[in-house]
C-alpha cells in the first residue's frame, strides 16, 4: 500500500523526481508514481489527488516548474502533507517555481525543498511518517550516521593527504 505519492507535470521531470523514488526505496518506504499536468489535465489531477487517502497515502511529494500549480492544488484537494519541488526551468532557473510554490494562500500550506530538491523532499516524507513509525525513525537515524561517518572519512583522507592530493585524486 503506498504510503508517499509522487506526482509530477510532465515525463520531462522524472529525471530530477526519480531521486525521491530512490530515497524512499532505501528507506523501505512505499509509494505511487505519475505524471499528471495540473492545467492540462484538471480533472484528472482532482479525481486522482482526492483519492489518495483511500490508496494510503500519507504524504504527496509533487515537482512542477515555471507557474508550478501541481504541488498547491495537491494541498488544496489533500488534507494531509504536502511536500514542493521547484524544478528548474529553462527561463528563470527554477525561481518561479519556487515562489509559486512557497507562496500559498493562508489555510493551503506546502512545504518547499530547494530546487530540484527531490531526494530532500523524500527525506522530508520519511520524517513525517517516522513520527508515528519508529521503525523507520531507526532507518532515518541509520541514514544519518552513515552520511555522518562519510564526511568524517573524507575529513580523515584530506588530514591525510592535504587538499591539494585530494583534489587531484
Amino acid at each position: 500500500m503506498p504510503r508517499v505519492g509522487i506526482v509530477m507535470g510532465s515525463d520531462s521531470d522524472l529525471k530530477v523526481m526519480s531521486k525521491a523514488a530512490v530515497m524512499l526505496e532505501e528507506l523501505g518506504i512505499d509509494y505511487e508514481m505519475t505524471i499528471i499536468s495540473a492545467h492540462r489535465e484538471p480533472d484528472e489531477l482532482i479525481a486522482w489527488t482526492r483519492t489518495a487517502e483511500e490508496r494510503g497515502m500519507k504524504v504527496m511529494i509533487a515537482g512542477a516548474g515555471m507557474a508550478a500549480a501541481l504541488p498547491g492544488m495537491c494541498a488544496a484537494l489533500f488534507a494531509l502533507p504536502v511536500i514542493g519541488v521547484p524544478l528548474s526551468g529553462k527561463n528563470l532557473d527554477g525561481m518561479d517555481a519556487v515562489f509559486s510554490i512557497m507562496q500559498m494562500p493562508p489555510g493551503v500550506p506546502v512545504a518547499t525543498v530547494a530546487i530540484d530538491g527531490a531526494k530532500n523532499a523524500a527525506l522530508l516524507a520519511a520524517k513525517i511518517l517516522a513520527a508515528s513509525d519508529g521503525e523507520l525513525l531507526d532507518k532515518l537515524k541509520a541514514y544519518t550516521a552513515k552520511m555522518k561517518e562519510e564526511v568524517q572519512a573524507k575529513a580523515a583522507k584530506l588530514d591525510e593527504i592535504g587538499y591539494e592530493a585530494y583534489l587531484n585524486r
